[in-house]
């Protein structure tokens, strides 16, 4: 009986070591957004996004260089907060992510950039749209997004070309998304010859800007510009209305989301315009198979950035498969060098890890929903 004993163990160690060479690798991969809070829409959106790249890939049976590999996603909320952010970032990196979808906000991103630098961990944001972001001189940073140079400016000269508008006041909640938006809005349009009337100031989470409007009703401006976020612009519109500031409001991705009618009440139909980055979602060639996928998985509609931060989880992952490892110091060679195909289109990034060429659209409100009026060729 000795031998069958013998043959019987070889086997089972056979098969023992069969398994352990075919085991999955687990990947973590980190997403980080604000879950709660005024923006907290715009950040489930964006987890959603990851966690249906997520899902795809484990159910195709991903592999990098021949070998089974099982992503983990690992949520967290940063509460759009640059303190909670930085700690988010540190608590990712310690549970071993290899990469991080996120965050949103830019005021968040650019300090949580450090610490994923400093550890080697790639960050790709798929919103965050500072163009400081870009240049901290962080190789591991990536932005699948266009910047507020191109947004902010886009806004201004459609202000004054297409709106025809000679006088504009500005306001921002003092944010680094909204201050570096309304500054490239103000360069672009005095370079455009708009006249800047006022420029206010606010926070991300004031509710009355009666205040503010009833200094800037005062000087008459054609355009209100807000560098800011949806719900703090969709109350300003509303409020612009009980106080008969007769302007058009324009800003950049921050305001352009479907929650805006809802939010202020209506007022604003066909007089608000914003700047978002890449093409409208229909238009892309999976763009409306993407919205079907994302409603089935989630009984909910694509919001803002879900497609971004979708694609960006993809491109991570292609990355990890053309460099052969999912260690970041090894793929983020092949982010840096090689090209990518994208439910959003080609992406390439430059030196800076800004993707090159990226796409904006203007959107108006109309109807209730957003329109896309006008792209980038």
């Amino acid at each position: 009986m000795k031998p069958m004993k013998t043959a019987m163990s070889f086997i089972a160690c056979a098969m023992l070591l069969s398994n352990v060479a075919h085991a999955q690798e687990v990947v973590k991969i980190g997403v980080a957004g604000p879950l709660t809070g005024s923006a907290a829409q715009s950040g489930k959106d964006d987890e959603r996004g990851v966690r249906l790249a997520i899902d795809e890939l484990n159910a195709k049976g991903f592999t990098i260089a021949g070998k089974p590999v099982k992503f983990e996603l690992i949520s967290m909320d940063d509460q759009g907060d640059p303190k909670v952010g930085v700690n988010v970032a540190q608590k990712l990196v310690d549970d071993g992510v290899a990469a991080v979808i996120g965050h949103y906000n830019s005021g968040v991103s650019i300090p949580a950039a450090r610490i994923y630098n400093d550890a080697k961990v790639v960050m790709m944001t798929g919103a965050s749209s500072n163009p400081d972001l870009t240049h901290l001189g962080y190789p591991y940073v990536f932005r699948l997004a266009t910047n507020d140079n191109v947004m902010g400016g886009r806004m201004a000269v459609y202000a004054s070309k297409v709106l025809g508008a000679q006088r504009a006041a500005v306001i921002d909640d003092r944010t680094a998304y909204g201050t570096g938006v309304a500054d490239v809005f103000i360069k672009t349009a005095k370079k455009e010859g708009l006249q800047i009337v006022a420029r206010e100031y606010s926070t991300d989470k004031a509710t009355d800007f009666k205040a503010i409007l009833t200094q800037v009703k005062s000087r008459n401006p054609q355009v209100v510009f807000y560098g800011g976020y949806y719900a703090q612009a969709a109350t300003l519109a509303r409020q612009m209305g009980e106080l008969g500031v007769n302007a058009t409001l324009v800003g950049g991705d921050g305001i352009c989301s479907p929650e805006f009618d809802k939010l202020s009440a209506g007022v604003a139909d066909k007089r608000m315009f914003c700047a978002q980055g890449g093409a409208p979602l229909d238009t892309l060639p999976d763009g409306k198979n993407f919205r079907a996928k994302f409603k089935s998985a989630f009984s909910a509609d694509v919001d803002t950035y879900a497609p971004a931060f979708y694609a960006a989880t993809l491109v991570v992952a292609d990355a990890m498969r053309k460099a052969g490892s999912a260690k970041p110091e090894v793929f983020v060679k092949a982010l840096r060098e090689q090209s990518f195909d994208s439910i959003l289109g080609p992406v390439k990034f430059d030196a800076n890890g800004d993707w090159i060429d990226a796409p904006v659209t203007v959107y108006r409100l109309n109807g209730g929903a957003l329109t896309a009026i006008a792209q980038k060729d």
